[in-house]
C-alpha cells in the first residue's frame, strides 16, 4: 500500500558566518520565503519548513499550492529523500519517482547510453533492470544512432527527450512534480503527454507543487497552500 506521512518536520538551513547579518538578511529574503530563526545551539538558520505534518493515502492527488520559495519544492525533496527533516519525521510507502530535476547525474562526456544507466543508478534501479529497460527508452526518445554519441552533441530538445524517456521508463506508486513537466520539442509533447498522464493514472498517489493554482485544481482533489514554511489546507476566500 502506499503512503506518506509526516509528523511535525521542520527543515533548517544554516546560515554561517553571520557577522554580516542585516546584508545576508536582504539577499535570503530576496531569495527565500523561509524565515530566519535559531537553533538550538542558537545558531541563526533560514526556516524553510515549520511543523509539518500530513498523511497521504491511495487516491490522493495532492497539489501544493504557493510562491516561489514558500518551501513547495522543499517539501517535496524531504519526500523524495533528498533533505533530511532538521526534526519530525516521515514516513513513506511504496517506489517513488521524483520528476523534480529529471537530468540530475546525466555526464555532457558520456554517451546517451551510459546516461541511461547513469540515470537509472540515480533513480534507485538496478543495471540489470536497466538493461531490460533499454529498447522501450531508445524507442520512446526516438534519438537513434544518437545514444551512442556524447550527450554534448544533442540539442537541449533531444537531452530533454532522452531524460524524459528515462524518468517515465517504470510505474511508480509515487509521483513527485515540481511544476508540470515540459519536454521541449514540439513534435515530442503530445506523446510525452499521453505517457506523462498514462503514468500519473496508475499511480496511487501524486504531489505536485506549482505556483498556478488554476493547474493544481484541474489536477488534484486536495490542495495546501504554503507559505513561509507553514502548510495549510488551501481556501479562495
Amino acid at each position: 500500500m502506499a503512503e506518506l506521512k509526516g509528523k511535525n518536520i521542520t527543515v533548517d538551513f544554516p546560515i554561517y558566518g553571520n557577522g554580516t547579518r542585516s546584508l545576508k538578511k536582504s539577499i535570503v529574503n530576496a531569495a527565500s520565503g523561509g524565515y530566519f530563526a535559531r537553533d538550538v545551539s542558537k545558531e541563526l538558520v533560514i526556516r524553510a519548513l515549520d511543523d509539518i505534518s500530513f498523511h497521504f493515502v491511495p487516491g490522493d492527488r495532492v497539489g501544493l499550492f504557493g510562491h516561489n520559495g514558500a518551501g513547495k519544492s522543499t517539501l517535496l525533496r524531504v519526500i523524495a529523500g533528498i533533505y533530511e527533516p532538521t526534526s519530525g519525521s516521515l514516513l513513506s510507502k511504496g517506489r517513488i519517482a521524483s520528476m523534480l530535476s529529471i537530468t540530475l547525474g546525466m555526464d555532457l562526456e558520456a554517451t546517451g547510453m551510459d546516461n541511461i544507466f547513469t540515470r537509472g543508478y540515480v533513480m534507485g534501479i538496478k543495471p540489470k533492470i536497466m538493461k531490460s529497460l533499454v529498447e522501450e527508452i531508445a524507442e520512446f526518445s526516438g534519438l537513434g544512432d544518437y545514444l551512442h554519441l556524447p550527450l554534448r552533441t544533442y540539442s537541449s530538445g533531444m537531452a530533454m527527450r532522452l531524460a524524459f524517456s528515462i524518468a517515465t521508463c517504470t510505474r511508480a506508486d509515487i509521483i513527485l512534480m515540481d511544476e508540470w513537466l515540459s519536454v521541449g520539442d514540439a513534435e515530442f509533447i503530445n506523446k510525452a503527454k499521453v505517457k506523462l498522464d498514462m503514468m500519473i493514472g496508475e499511480a496511487k498517489i501524486l504531489v505536485l507543487a506549482s505556483h498556478n493554482i488554476e493547474l493544481i485544481k484541474s489536477q488534484c482533489n486536495k490542495i495546501y497552500q504554503i507559505d513561509h514554511g507553514k502548510m495549510t489546507v488551501y481556501s479562495e476566500s
